[in-house]
């Protein structure tokens, strides 16, 4: 009887000292989707996790659909479509364990990917999210375009992952199966302390989609915190599943928020200057569209401007009340390449990151 005892106690404190997973997943008319991933990320081997569906008031039947098959998922039925940020947000209070993850509704899971993350956040108090390895849906042996194998941003706030940099994708042959900081993780598959997220405000609204994960781990990193990459943990993500990749909404929104998040987390002394030039360099893009035909991009970079502009009073309110009064340089943040990947990539015909890794990433 004494040994049962003392074995219920081990097993009761393996249990409870377990890292517990909360996984959200934010869906509007997509029951397409839930039919094809959710019975995976369902399937999910591990002890303490729950999934929560937040609907954005979709009419497709999905909640119904997802009540029906999986009783066990709970369900957030949400009044409107509130988008990735809005839809997240109000999940996110619905959390009942200690890390959340922000899962895409067309991501396929492994059934132990939680295994490694759980490692990894036992193995540093300091990290506060995590991103797996995320492969592509439709061509398995290759990494997926949002996010691949962890993300970096470049001087002039250009996004680029290792493993996908523009429209370069590599196949995955171990290349990158380190475990490493990163300057951001893909809001396709983002694991965040759920204390952090919330410390945070969680993901900033106006941006709606696109650009919110790389802001989000922007400002947990100057809270003093790291952002890392498991490549143990592995998911597939189909992708392009919003908007496709050229759509002029998506263009907009692309270009307006990534001046915004610059405006939003570079340092004053920077501040100037940095969007200067990436307006500068965005009027080349914009031009570039036009000579490709693509006239509705062409005019919704200009509209992501004024659209900006007319951001600006929020973005000084933000930075005046914001408790992360000390800002760094992107070269100074781990994940940061202190170089132009637009020159790396187009100049330089540098393709891969490996091709470009060198002292000018911080990690």
């Amino acid at each position: 009887m004494l040994l049962i005892y003392e074995q219920f106690r081990v097993d009761l404190y393996i249990f409870v000292s377990m890292q517990s997973f909360s996984i959200i997943i934010v869906s509007w008319n997509a029951l397409h989707h839930l039919q094809t991933y959710l019975p995976s990320v369902c399937a999910t081997k591990h002890l303490r996790y729950e999934v929560i569906l937040a609907d954005n008031a979709s009419t497709d039947g999905s909640a119904e659909w997802v009540k029906n098959n999986f009783p066990r998922v709970r369900i957030i039925s949400l009044d409107q479509n509130y988008g990735y940020c809005g839809g997240n947000n109000r999940a996110a209070k619905h959390a009942k364990h200690d890390n959340i993850i922000f899962l895409n509704n067309d991501v396929e899971v492994t059934p132990n990917w939680l295994d490694p993350i759980e490692r990894m956040l036992d193995s540093n108090s300091s990290i506060a999210v995590i991103q797996p390895k995320i492969r592509s849906r439709k061509q398995r042996t290759h990494f997926e375009y949002a996010g691949a194998a962890g993300g970096f941003l470049d001087k002039n706030g250009y996004p680029f992952c290792r493993g996908r940099i523009f429209d370069t994708v590599e196949e995955d042959i171990g290349q990158y199966d380190e475990a490493t900081p990163i300057f951001w993780a893909s809001g396709a598959a983002l694991v965040v302390k759920r204390t952090v997220f919330h410390q945070m405000d969680g993901f900033y609204e106006p941006f709606e989609f696109h650009m919110e994960e790389i802001d989000l781990c922007w400002r947990i990193q100057l809270a003093g915190k790291q952002v890392w990459y498991c490549p143990d943990s592995v998911v597939y993500h189909l992708g392009g599943g919003s908007l496709s990749a050229d759509n002029p909404q998506k263009t907009f929104y692309n270009f307006r928020n990534n001046l915004i998040m610059l405006a939003r987390n570079l340092p004053s002394r920077f501040l100037i200057f940095n969007i200067l030039r990436r307006l500068d360099l965005d009027g080349l893009a914009a031009f570039k569209f036009l000579l490709s035909g693509k006239t509705r991009n062409f005019g919704a970079v200009f509209r992501a401007h004024f659209a900006f502009y007319k951001h600006i009073p929020r973005i000084k309110s933000y930075r005046n009340e914001s408790q992360l009064r000390i800002r760094k340089p992107i070269a100074s943040i781990n994940g940061g390449y202190g170089k132009s990947i637009i020159a790396s990539y187009f100049i330089l015909r540098r393709r891969t990151f490996s091709l470009i890794t060198g002292k000018s990433i911080t990690g």
